[in-house]
């Protein structure tokens, strides 16, 4: 109870507001104020004193509270004494004073909280409606019934001093009280007000002249012109200053109205039996009370309003600004992380070229014995290996991005996705094969990149995971969509393992002494490229019964493939125009790397399919070459000093007659989707990433020399 009914404020609150001794001086001029008035009217017109003791009891902590209530209850005595009156008198008057004002801080602090903050709007409600009246009605009911029981006077008499002493009571609380509290926080308004200090000072120049104009004439009752400049104080100001301007009016009208004057003495009063000896002043003042009542009750809710308003809209500012701010870093650590990720695959990629090419190349030669061509294939196959964990970790690491669906023969794309584990099937003795059951030349609008990662992983588990039998790809219609099923005769998964196989790093086996070797990424990627597919994966895998993965796959249908396509030229045939034009010249080739060791590489594959090779190192090269050479595709690639090989194709795009409609293939490190992209939107007709294999080069130069590449964009410096 003690936490929930504090009248003091608590040691660790802020300090703020003036010291004790300023609320004393305060109250003793408020003292001073309320007596006169007594002395000129026999009744209190305006008491102000309980407001002050409120505010310094809802500001201090305990120490200086109980000293400022020690000073304040002297004063009250001494002036008190100095009227003529009884102690008991006394003692009751400071009792009944300092009483509702500790009994309105109590009250505050339990309603609105143990550190008064009256700049919302609710709080300022709840502070009058929760703490003022209760305390101000109980105590005025209390001293107007001990008056009555010391001197009996007439219902009507004893009904108009209650009325009044509630009235100026509240008054007093509701004017001075809120206002003092507001000061006392004005670090809090130093930016809540729209108004410039000129501003200011003019809005508060302007009600003063209105309140002077309204309250120093007794001709025309227009008590309502000071409500407008005050509202506009309300609207533009923050609560400090219209604190300030309710005191300047509540100064210069009381003023006026005790002298005599202003349209409160033009109010039309009723004859009441019993106040015949209330002065006509007097019962005036009741108007004036509510006049200035209304006044507080309506600037400072619309001054609070306001300043809550503004003090939103900043901090809706302030939070648009940060999420701005924090939508540009994660843009650029977005941007920086996928710069690293090309970065990192274009670097990774390049020396793999050359360990992959040579290892291709010494595997093919015959004039070696058979335990140098087998060391050979097994550099290929760990390169082959390396290259499949770097393409999984970044790929990993890439996350998820959005699909490019294109119509696609799906039993391609199933060839193309068992080709790397072919010799591993070779080397130990599996059959691997695809099994297509979809309608003839039938294709679906799919994502091939995505497609050929989602299966890749799953055939090089099942080839890796299978000592004998072989792995089966089958490509059946599953309702609206296609289902590819990958099953294996290897050695089954457990049950109680299913659950996880998907997540990232994650082994059936991951104990030190396990058979097989892996990082636990390859299912993990699988499912990812099968939800951004929209379909979903499942598995169906028993101990020593082998596994079977299922991809759902809700695919459109596209329109049927051709009949009759053109079958796929040797690369030892010229192009139809070298045929026609010169039937006895080979194929000529251009290879552009800046990298020697690629260009060597490229140069001896091409030329085992029979080819010619022109070498370019840099992009001016490139496009110099095309233009003074019959070429019949171009092997380029795309990181050159001087020029890259995306303005250089743009370059030779532009070369006048057949020369700028020769083939070319990006034959590059750069592998990320985005760089594919690039490549296809510079004029390139396909994208063959490093390490090349013998065979996938052999596969893109027969099919540049048949014609059968895609057509290449046109570029804005062919359309120039």
């Amino acid at each position: 109870m003690k936490g929930r009914w504090r009248l003091f404020r608590h040691d660790a609150g802020r300090v703020a507001g003036p010291p004790a001794l300023a609320y004393v001086v305060l109250y003793a001029a408020a003292l001073a104020v309320g007596y006169w008035t007594i002395a000129r009217f026999g009744m209190a017109t305006v008491w102000l004193a309980n407001g002050v003791v409120t505010a310094a009891l809802l500001q201090l902590h305990r120490r200086p509270a109980i000293m400022m209530l020690a000073a304040c209850a002297a004063l009250d005595m001494l002036i008190n004494g100095m009227r003529g009156g009884s102690l008991i008198y006394l003692a009751i008057n400071v009792v009944l004073n300092l009483g509702m004002a500790m009994t309105a801080a109590l009250l505050a602090r339990r309603v609105c909280g143990a550190a008064l903050d009256l700049r919302r709007p609710r709080r300022l409600a709840r502070f009058a409606i929760l703490a003022v009246v209760p305390a101000t009605v109980v105590f005025a009911l209390l001293s107007m019934g001990m008056m009555a029981l010391m001197a009996p006077q007439p219902w009507a008499m004893w009904l108009f001093e209650l009325q009044s002493y509630v009235a100026v009571e509240v008054l007093g609380l509701l004017l001075v009280t809120p206002i003092l509290l507001l000061l006392a926080r004005r670090h809090r308004f130093a930016d809540a007000t729209r108004a410039s200090r000129g501003e200011a000072v003019g809005l508060l120049a302007l009600m003063l002249a209105v309140t002077g104009a309204v309250f120093w004439q007794v001709n025309t009752p227009l008590m309502f012109l000071v409500f407008l400049p005050m509202t506009l104080i309300g609207l533009r100001l923050s609560p400090t200053w219209s604190a300030g301007a309710l005191i300047g009016l509540a100064v210069v009208s009381g003023a006026a109205t005790l002298m005599g004057l202003g349209p409160v003495h033009l109010t039309r009063l009723v004859d009441i039996p019993g106040l015949e000896s209330v002065p006509p002043m007097v019962r005036s003042l009741g108007v004036y009370n509510l006049f200035l009542l209304a006044i507080v009750v309506t600037v400072l809710p619309i001054s609070t309003v306001m300043t809550e308003r503004r003090r939103l809209e900043a901090r809706l500012r302030a939070r648009t600004a940060a999420a701005q701010e924090a939508r540009r870093v994660a843009e650029n650590a977005a941007a920086a992380r996928s710069r690293f990720l090309a970065m990192m695959s274009h670097e990774m990629r390049t020396p793999l070229n050359g360990v992959a090419g040579f290892a291709d190349l010494l595997a093919g030669r015959s004039d070696l014995d058979a335990e140098a061509v087998r060391q050979a294939r097994q550099i290929r196959e760990s390169s082959d290996g390396l290259l499949m964990l770097v393409e999984d970790i970044l790929d990993f690491a890439r996350g998820e991005h959005t699909v490019s669906p294109e119509p696609l023969d799906l039993a391609a794309v199933a060839r193309e996705a068992v080709t790397p584990s072919r010799a591993a099937a070779d080397a130990s003795g599996l059959t691997l094969a695809v099994d297509d059951r979809l309608p003839h030349r039938s294709r679906f609008n799919c994502d091939g990149r995505a497609l050929r990662q989602a299966l890749h992983p799953l055939i090089a588990n099942a080839v890796k995971f299978t000592i004998e039998g072989g792995v089966t790809v089958r490509l059946d219609r599953a309702g609206d969509g296609v289902a590819i099923r990958v099953s294996d005769t290897g050695c089954g998964i457990a049950p109680d393992h299913h659950a996880e196989l998907f997540e990232a790093f994650s082994q059936a086996d991951a104990s030190t002494s396990r058979l097989h070797e892996g990082v636990g990424l390859g299912l993990a990627l699988a499912a990812r490229h099968v939800r951004r597919l929209g379909g979903r994966i499942e598995v169906d895998s028993r101990l020593g019964e082998g596994s079977t993965f299922t991809l759902h796959l809700p695919l459109t249908r596209a329109p049927d493939a051709p009949a009759g396509t053109a079958a796929q030229a040797q690369p030892t045939a010229a192009s139809d125009k070298g045929a026609a034009d010169e039937p006895s010249r080979p194929p000529r080739v251009l290879v552009v790397d800046d990298h020697p060791v690629n260009r060597e590489v490229a140069r001896i594959m091409v030329q085992a399919f029979g080819c010619e090779v022109v070498e370019a190192c840099d992009g001016h090269e490139a496009v110099d070459a095309a233009a003074a050479h019959e070429l019949d595709l171009v092997l380029m690639d795309v990181r050159m000093p001087r020029m890259d090989g995306l303005e250089a194709t743009r370059r030779i795009r532009a070369l006048p007659d057949d020369r700028g409609a020769v083939p070319v293939v990006a034959m590059t490190a750069d592998a990320m989707p985005e760089d594919v992209v690039r490549c296809l939107a510079s004029g390139m007709n396909a994208h063959l990433p490093k390490p090349v294999s013998q065979a996938a080069l052999f596969a893109i130069v027969s099919r540049a020399l048949a014609g059968d590449l895609p057509p290449a964009a046109v570029t804005a410096a062919k359309a120039a």
